[in-house]
Formats: C-alpha cells, sequence, structure tokens
C-alpha cells in the first residue's frame, strides 16, 4: 500500500513554518482506495505570495483544526504506508516533524515521483508536476492545492507502475537502495562513479555552477552522509533541492583533501559553504620606508594587497616578536610604534636614535634588514612527501619560507631533494594560515614523512 501525500504549507522548512492544508491518497497498486484532506491553522500569517500562488488565505484556515488535532489521524493513514511524494523528502521531512511535536514517530518508506520519472520516463525537459502532467494528459485543476496535487500524483504513481518494465520502484525500495534519500534532482549515477578514496567533491546546480565544496578521506562515504537523516532546517532543504550533478578530484592523502578544499573555497566562493570563507590572516608584521627614508616595522590588521613580512593570528603574537626584534637588533620602539609617548626613546641612549634623526637612515636600515633576514630564516622550509594517488607516484606538499607556496605529485624514484627543481612539479596556490598551520601540524605529527631543505 501507498500513501501519496501532498501538503500546502506556510515555507519552505518545517522548523519554522506550518502545514496550511493536507491531502493523503491511499493507492493499493492498482487505484485509489481512500481519500483524506484537510486544511490546517498553521497559527502563523500566510505569507502573501504563498496566498497568491495556494489561494489559501488566512480567513480559509482560521476556524481550521491544529494539526495536533488531526495528527492521530495521519499518523495512523501513514503508519505502515510507502510515502509517496512529488520531491518526497520536502513533504516527509515537514510531516515528520510536525507528527514529532505532537508527540508521534513517524518512519516510512519513502519513493520520489520527481526520481522515478526521470528512470520510468527518461528523456523529458521538466520534471515538475506542473510539466509532467501536461506532457502526459494528466488533469490538474487544482494546482497548488494539496487534493488537486495528490490526485495527479497519484494518477502519474498508476502510470510509473503500469511503465516500470525495468522494476525500478522495486529497486528503489530496497534496503540498501540510495534512491529514497538522494536529493530528487540528484541522479543516481553521479553517487554510483563516486570512489572510496580521499579527494575533493564538488555539489553543482541546475545551470552547472559549483555550491558546495567538501574534502573527505572516503569521497563515496562523506557525499552520502550528507543525504541521511530528516533536517527540517531551510538551510538544508533548499541545499538538497540546488544539488543537481556531482563532480569530485581524487587526492593522494587526505592532507591533500583538505589543502585542496581551502584553496577551492577561495577560489569558487560556493554558495552553501561557510567556515572557510571569511579566513584570513588577522594581523602582519609589515616593513614600509617613511618619507625621511628609514625602514619602520609595524603591526597591523591584514591587508589585502600588501605582503606581510610574518603573518601573526594575533595582534599580542605580533606585539612579542617585534619586542624580541627590538631587543635583538637594537632597533627604535617608537619608529617601530611600540613606544607612543613624548618620553625619550626607551630603546637608546638620548640623542642617538632614528626617531630624533641621529642615526642615518643607511645605518638603521641595515638594522631593520638585517631583522628581517634573520626572521625569515626562522620561517621553515619543508616538504610534505607521502602517499600518491597511485602506487607510481607520491604527493608533494611545499612550505616556502613560513608560506604555503603549491602541491602537486612526483614520481616514486624522485629525489626532491632540490627545491628548485621541486618547483616544476608542483602547482602553486594561493595560501593563508590555515593552509600553513595544518601542514605544519601535519609535518609534527609525522616526521619521516617531512623533507628539510639545505
Amino acid at each position: 500500500m501507498y500513501a501519496i501525500v501532498d501538503i500546502e504549507t506556510t515555507g519552505g522548512h518545517a522548523s519554522a513554518n506550518g502545514i496550511t492544508e493536507i491531502a493523503i491518497c491511499i493507492h493499493d497498486g492498482k487505484g485509489v482506495t481512500r481519500r483524506f484532506e484537510t486544511l490546517v491553522n498553521p497559527q502563523r500569517d500566510i505569507p502573501v505570495y504563498i496566498r497568491a500562488l495556494t489561494g489559501i488565505t488566512n480567513e480559509m484556515v482560521q476556524k481550521a483544526p491544529l494539526f495536533e488535532d488531526v495528527a492521530h489521524e495521519i499518523y495512523h493513514l501513514l503508519k505502515g504506508q510507502i510515502f509517496v511524494a512529488h520531491n518526497v523528502n520536502f513533504d516527509y521531512s515537514f510531516l515528520r516533524y510536525h507528527l514529532n511535536a505532537a508527540g508521534y514517530e513517524l518512519n516510512a518508506n519513502k519513493l520520489c515521483t520527481v526520481r522515478l520519472g526521470r528512470k520510468i520516463m527518461p528523456g523529458l525537459l521538466s520534471y515538475s508536476l506542473g510539466k509532467l502532467c501536461s506532457h502526459l494528459g494528466i488533469a490538474n485543476n487544482s494546482r497548488h492545492r494539496a487534493m488537486g496535487d495528490a490526485e495527479a500524483t497519484a494518477q502519474l504513481f498508476s502510470l510509473y507502475l503500469t511503465n516500470d518494465t525495468a522494476n525500478h520502484i522495486a529497486q528503489a525500495l530496497k534496503q540498501n537502495s540510495k534512491e529514497q534519500v538522494l536529493p530528487a534532482n540528484l541522479p543516481k549515477a553521479d553517487i554510483e562513479a563516486l570512489p572510496n578514496a580521499p579527494g575533493v567533491y564538488y555539489f553543482h546546480d541546475q545551470k552547472g555552477k559549483v555550491v558546495y565544496v567538501g574534502k573527505a578521506k572516503n569521497i563515496r562515504k562523506r557525499v552520502c552522509s550528507h543525504f541521511t537523516g530528516n533536517n527540517p532546517n531551510l538551510q538544508r532543504q533548499e541545499f538538497l533541492k540546488n544539488i543537481h550533478r556531482i563532480s569530485h578530484q581524487v587526492c593522494g592523502t587526505e592532507l591533500i583533501a583538505f589543502v585542496l578544499e581551502a584553496v577551492e573555497i577561495k577560489r569558487l566562493w560556493p554558495k552553501y559553504n561557510r567556515s572557510l570563507k571569511r579566513f584570513e590572516n588577522t594581523f602582519g608584521l609589515y616593513a614600509y620606508e617613511d618619507q625621511r627614508g628609514y625602514l619602520r616595522l609595524a603591526v597591523d590588521k591584514h591587508r589585502k594587497h600588501m605582503p606581510a613580512v610574518y603573518a601573526c593570528n594575533s595582534l599580542l603574537e605580533g606585539h612579542n616578536l617585534l619586542l624580541k626584534l627590538i631587543d635583538t637588533f637594537a632597533l627604535c620602539p617608537k619608529m617601530c610604534f611600540i613606544q607612543k609617548n613624548d618620553q625619550p626613546c626607551s630603546g637608546s641612549q638620548p640623542g642617538a636614535c632614528a626617531c630624533d634623526g641621529h642615526e642615518l637612515p643607511d645605518d638603521y636600515n641595515a638594522k631593520v634588514n638585517a631583522a628581517i633576514d634573520e626572521l625569515k630564516k626562522a620561517l621553515p622550509t619543508f616538504a610534505i612527501r607521502d602517499e600518491g594517488r597511485t602506487d607510481d607516484e607520491h604527493s608533494c606538499i611545499l612550505i616556502e619560507e613560513g608560506r604555503f607556496y603549491g602541491m602537486g605529485y612526483i614520481s616514486h624514484y624522485y629525489d626532491a631533494d632540490n627545491i628548485q627543481a621541486l618547483k616544476n612539479y608542483l602547482t602553486p596556490y594561493p595560501g593563508n594560515d590555515y593552509i600553513k598551520n595544518i601542514v605544519t601540524g601535519y609535518a609534527s605529527r609525522f616526521p619521516e614523512r617531512k623533507v628539510s631543505f639545505c
């Protein structure tokens, strides 16, 4: 038995919206044997654009039952049946959420008539309910009303049952089938093409644009985890609806996948990625020449178009580093913006410092350059040599003077002991402290995979 369901709602996600109308057609595999429909008082305003779409007004639902008043009957109509709907995860997430709030736990096998349509009737331009009904000659005089759409879906489902010569419906209902949980617009073939290997995966929308980038130790397992559960919030429902295709890049290691994910998010700026979009080096140690010809060192917030001598995670870290340089190289604290009062310079004898012009620019600049050179020498230069995508190659990531240079794949037999020669085999990428930190952290945990350069 099948329960063919359609609902109208006040919005696109269950956790912040109510149901305004529900219709259920019980189908025995041959035809509809029972019908249930009711308006529902959502206890909130119905937005204007939804009123215009459905024709359901606030006045129409004012005296309708609350969902909790009809939850018992709805639950027992759905219990034990196969839940069928056009874009099933939307209707199912709403009813499961509101039934749960009323004290009922819905767990049902699901069939999506969008996904089934793509398999049983391939090659159509659109699989929206309206376009399918028009193409197949199914009359629906109550479009965007629950019973009108449920009846149309029931007729559509009857046609699927008649034309399902390849047993797609039975396959979709198998316990190990992914059909029940996949987004309506995502071909199962895209999932089947995913490898059980480390890498980066891309979710594309209807136009092919990348809307999400993720990394994984096992691409197929991680991608499938996105589609489990019935989270009712707006972001997830919109996210699932907009996934039309998946592509991927296999990486030699999970570390390469971590780095490539960060690079790709900055390059593609996908709609649904959040965490790595805004990552920037917060502060930096900068060097510049003032109008008098003196080199000045200063800690400042990250500047996008001005390279920092050294990247810092905080203002305190930058000031502590600058204090060490002042002490070691006898730099002027006023010239470094550490001492900001009108008192004599605390870093030298009165009348003998760059801040009062008694130390010549060439002499002071030589000390600043020595400090910068020493700082650069302290920045690590190394490579991580690790497993490749195949047995005859290795992956390689290069950190040069504390900055991420790039990565790539080298021959299993290549020595990789010359940094300039190694660069010929690597692809340069823009980096940031996030990438540098995960690579240096990995080098600390696996020192045997670290290649140092003289």
